[in-house]
């Protein structure tokens, strides 16, 4: 059987052969975000299915591509559409992108997602300055890469304090409001009960949602450094009417312009 870290390296090199060599940054573009990944200049474009060891993206707003460029005069592979457990993935493929971004030789990784309001409403900019893991899981589970990083890594600024520092400047520059808060990380398919959202507010939490939590785990893990944003789509349960897709779907819609904006802004920045 292959190993994983057999994989990485199959997967970096064949990569390298299509173009896609050296990235400063990774980007994660969670839902109804990926449209970033389109103004992305000279770009080498690759569907998720024509590369080895990869995932698949089965979310409605994740277009499944893998894209590399200049972005904001930086060079950058951004993944238009990322991998979810709730999809039935193990997490060494939902965080397998990662692991190759670090292979590749990149120093930071851009994480957005949708999420669920807690403490703000819907097309709040949250800056994610901590999380807290509530899926059960943890991707680092099992053998130790020790060409990545150690048997026990600390995750006390998993979320790098001065990468959230660049954000918020370029966000005053801008006009944009960035709020900042703490993300929980669920596993998903459902949406969360009312009495688990008073909890997870009780436990400190800001935002939920249904991705981050593991890649953000393996960045750190990888000495990846790290900026988190969620862009709140809707109140979180028992602070509105009813949950759907459909509405996260609409409120990225409205905000990814200035969303759009911060991040090229903040990238050019770093």
């Amino acid at each position: 059987m292959t190993s994983l870290s057999e994989k990485i390296k199959e997967t970096a090199a064949f990569l390298k052969e299509k173009g896609m060599t050296e990235p400063e940054f990774g980007l994660i573009l969670g839902s109804g975000l990926g449209e970033l990944a389109s103004e992305i200049e000279n770009a080498v474009s690759l569907d998720y299915a024509d590369i080895p060891n990869w995932g698949r993206s089965t979310v409605v707003g994740h277009a499944g591509k893998l894209v590399y460029g200049d972005l904001a005069g930086r060079k950058v592979l951004a993944l238009q559409g990322r991998f979810h457990f709730y999809e039935g993935n193990p997490l060494d493929i939902v965080t397998f992108p990662v692991r190759v971004m670090k292979a590749l030789g990149a120093t930071g990784v851009i994480v957005t997602n949708a999420a669920g309001g807690i403490g703000y409403g819907p097309g709040t900019l949250m800056a994610i300055t901590d999380h807290i893991n509530m899926t059960g899981q943890n991707p680092l589970i099992g053998e130790n890469l020790d060409e990545f990083g150690p048997r026990f890594p600390d995750m006390s600024k998993s979320y790098t304090p001065e990468y959230r520092a660049v954000a918020h400047k370029v966000a005053d520059k801008l006009g944009i409001k960035l709020d900042e808060g703490v993300y929980i990380g669920v596993t998903g398919p459902t949406y969360e009960t009312p009495a688990e959202i008073r909890a997870y507010k009780t436990l400190g939490a800001d935002a939920v949602g249904m991705s981050t939590v593991p890649e953000v785990i393996v960045a750190a893990h990888s000495g990846l450094k790290v900026l988190g944003i969620s862009c709140i789509t809707n109140f979180a349960a028992g602070f509105q009417e009813e949950l759907n897709h459909e509405e996260v779907v609409e409120v990225t819609e409205r905000v990814k312009g200035d969303f759009k904006r911060l991040l090229k802004e903040t990238l050019a920045e770093l």
